[in-house]
């Protein structure tokens, strides 16, 4: 483990890394930028001004402060290849490739990966046309769309003119992107199930359950995420070894 850590991003995912990293004996002190107010000068941690998205400043900025580490977390950034760029400059860096980080920043991307390797999915249909994705016959449906500042939209809708109405605000001014993806609605219990890999082994996490929706009892409008909790007590963990 790296002496020093410079964690990238701003949110409660950057915070919780930035704690756990700090409980290490081996890690020293850790950045993180831009960060937060829970990041700000917190024992070990301390917040950092480094311009992120600029990949050749924060090159830099590893090399003057002796980063040993750079664990990214921030979806945009690494949809733009931070990760590639500190990896060919000779910084150590955490995190998936641009190509690999497609999965989580491109809908269409990652559903048709989905279907070429024979991974079950809801079914869906990625659409440029407004008027054709108000077409789409599932029975319920998830509208989803991101933009050029990768920005997801999401929502659930339960009927037809729900659908077409959010394909509407979201493709009317092309806010968000040119193109939506409609999904089938899956009813059930929804679960993120993450690992490690270095490309060769897998070292899975437990299982955790986000909050998404905006209100209790899930109700109101689909977030990015309202939190998380884990372990869950619907799964039995013995049945996920």
């Amino acid at each position: 483990m790296a002496d020093r850590v410079l964690v990238i991003g701003s949110g409660g995912r950057e915070h919780a890394l930035a704690w756990k990293l700090a409980q290490s004996p081996h890690v020293k002190q850790v950045f993180v930028a831009p960060g937060n107010a829970g990041t700000a000068d917190n024992g070990k941690i301390s917040n950092s001004a480094v311009l992120v998205s600029n990949h050749t400043i924060v090159t830099q900025f590893c090399k003057d402060h002796n980063i040993g580490l750079v664990v990214v977390g921030q979806e945009t950034l690494l949809a733009a290849g931070i990760v590639d760029d500190l990896q060919a400059a000779g910084v150590r860096c955490f995190g998936p490739s641009a190509k690999a980080a497609q999965l989580a920043s491109n809908t269409s991307f990652a559903k048709a990966f989905l279907d070429r390797h024979g991974i079950p999915t809801a079914r869906w249909k990625a659409f440029t046309n407004p008027q054709e994705a108000c077409s789409t016959d599932f029975p319920a449906r998830v509208v989803r769309a991101r933009g050029p500042a990768a920005r997801k939209e999401v929502t659930i809708a339960a009927s037809k003119e729900e659908a077409c109405k959010a394909v509407q605000d979201i493709m009317q001014d092309r806010m968000f992107g040119e193109i939506v993806v409609i999904e089938e609605l899956l009813q059930g219990e929804e679960l993120s199930c993450l690992c490690f890999t270095d490309g060769v082994t897998v070292a899975s996490m437990p299982p955790a359950q986000a909050h998404k929706r905006l209100l209790d009892g899930d109700q109101g409008p689909n977030t990015g995420g309202m939190g998380a909790y884990c372990p869950v007590p619907q799964v039995q963990q013995s049945s996920l070894a």
